[in-house]
């Protein structure tokens, strides 16, 4: 048994992608290993956010945790905020790390674009913020994380982090190891299927909310771009609008891309678009009931509660280790 640790962060409703990408796996993956599951609100902060829809988020993404399933009596979910010590660590590890290795992140660069496109400030933290994904990793001593393409090489310095502090003060932290599931990792957008599906994009069809309406999702994959072909198969390269709402459909179910190629043979995009709505609906009707059931409970706040009591204890006992190895503190 691993652990594994992940965090989502709340700057906006989720999208059917972080679902498929990120909590349907965490569902499965909580039978298996030991989870810790969390809500980065220190990195959401990156840009600027409206205090009142953060705490909104905060609470929303809470409750789709527990609807999708995540059992807090086998996770531990909390607020990245509410466990001091990874502010703590991040400083000791961006003081170990270069600047050219934070000017390599291209996702530095796509996010300042359009932070700057938008008009707001760029501030330090979106540099820096990498270096704080690491703490929040290394502090755990995560021996997997669940990542998609886009975050590997933000992992691929978490795991440079770990083995240069263990060179050099001695072994402190688990070199972690990616998580990349075999399908739906990256769920691409409707619109233009190039590109990763994101909650901040601006064209509200490129994507579909965790919670749209059953109407709205039908209309946004009707609409969804895909070619003149006219044939339902798989080709990422030349067909990538099938080839994404194939996926989707595979992830959904469980039936393999090959035999829904087989099943759909000569029906037309106009049947299969539909088809795949409604699987779409099926699977996002009963998480979105439960999830307005547990936004005006109390339960999100015990769950976060406990779940914060947990990290801490886990999170204390790395960072005292840390300050000893770097000379921090007045202990010999």
């Amino acid at each position: 048994m691993a652990r594994i640790l992940s965090g989502i962060q709340p700057s906006g409703t989720l999208t059917i992608g972080n679902y498929i990408g990120a909590l349907k796996n965490y569902v499965k993956l909580q039978d298996e290993h030991e989870c810790l599951f969390f809500i980065v609100d220190l990195h959401a902060i990156t840009v600027p956010q409206d205090r009142q829809k953060l705490r909104q988020n905060i609470r929303e993404i809470t409750a789709l945790y527990l609807a999708c399933g995540l059992d807090p009596k086998k996770v531990s979910i909390f607020l990245q905020s509410e466990v001091p010590a990874h502010s703590e660590l991040n400083w000791v590890l961006t003081c170990n790390t270069g600047m050219g290795e934070l000017e390599r992140m291209t996702q530095f660069k796509d996010k300042s674009a359009n932070a700057s496109g938008k008009g707001h400030h760029i501030g330090a933290g979106l540099f820096t913020y990498p270096v704080l994904m690491a703490s929040d990793i290394l502090l755990y001593d995560a021996e997997m994380v669940p990542v998609g393409d886009d975050q590997k090489q933000h992992l691929e310095l978490s795991r440079d982090l770990a083995e240069r502090f263990n060179s050099r003060f001695g072994d402190t932290f688990t070199v972690p190891k990616p998580y990349i599931p075999p399908v739906g990792a990256r769920v691409m957008s409707l619109q233009d299927p190039t590109k990763k599906m994101s909650k901040s994009d601006d064209n509200s069809k490129n994507y579909i909310l965790m919670t749209d309406e059953p109407g709205v999702i039908r209309k946004k994959i009707k609409s969804a771009v895909t070619d003149m072909d006219g044939s339902v198969t798989y080709d990422r390269a030349n067909k990538p609008g099938i080839s994404n709402l194939l996926e989707i459909y595979s992830a959904l179910t469980g039936d393999p891309i090959d035999a829904l190629e087989a099943k759909y043979e000569g029906a037309g995009y106009g049947a299969f678009k539909a088809d795949v709505a409604e699987v779409v609906v099926a699977e996002l009707e009963p998480i979105q009931k439960k999830m307005k059931e547990l936004l005006s409970s109390p339960l999100l706040d015990e769950v976060l509660d406990e779940g914060a009591a947990a990290a801490n204890r886990l999170a204390n006992r790395k960072i005292k280790k840390v300050h000893h190895k770097v000379g921090l503190g007045r202990k010999r």
